[in-house]
């Protein structure tokens, strides 16, 4: 258990480390080079099947300047009608990085639908922190957030 907890503080250190080099504001939707977000995960289906599921290059749609992909022409389509009620909070970035003044990239595979909203972790050890303090977590990435984006 101790050398788990250990590991959890090294990648809590990880991401801040990171985060420390970042001395400008982030796009604000986390995308990679090729305009992919969320690493081409339908983030639709984490509302409507209750899982992360991979999107295919079949069913991608462009919204925000991104590339966004889905498991079905349905999922696509859904999105395209509201897209703001399906993006991650904070841009798909990490949401207890940005609850801590900082950006990190997230694992599609750690998220979390809270009050009808989807929030992406770094990582699932970095998850499991931030579930511990969930709601302040959030309250203060929604201060931040703002000064932390172009």
């Amino acid at each position: 258990m101790t050398h788990r907890r250990g590991f959890v503080r090294t990648a809590a250190f990880a991401v801040f480390a990171i985060a420390a080099f970042a001395e400008t504001p982030v796009e604000s939707l986390n995308k990679a080079k090729s305009g992919l977000v969320v690493k081409g995960y339908d983030v639709v289906a984490y509302f409507d099947q209750g899982a992360a599921v991979k999107g295919s290059d079949q069913f991608a749609t462009e919204w925000m300047g991104a590339k966004w992909l889905f498991a079905t022409a349905a999922h696509r389509d859904t999105f395209r009608k509201d897209p703001a009620k399906y993006v991650p909070q904070f841009g798909a970035y990490c949401a207890w990085a940005v609850g801590h003044n900082h950006t990190a990239d997230a694992d599609p595979e750690a998220w979390k639908i809270v009050n009808g909203k989807l929030y992406l972790n770094y990582s699932k050890d970095v998850q499991k922190m931030w579930l511990k303090e969930q709601g302040r977590m959030i309250s203060e990435a929604e201060k931040n957030w703002p000064g932390l984006h172009k």
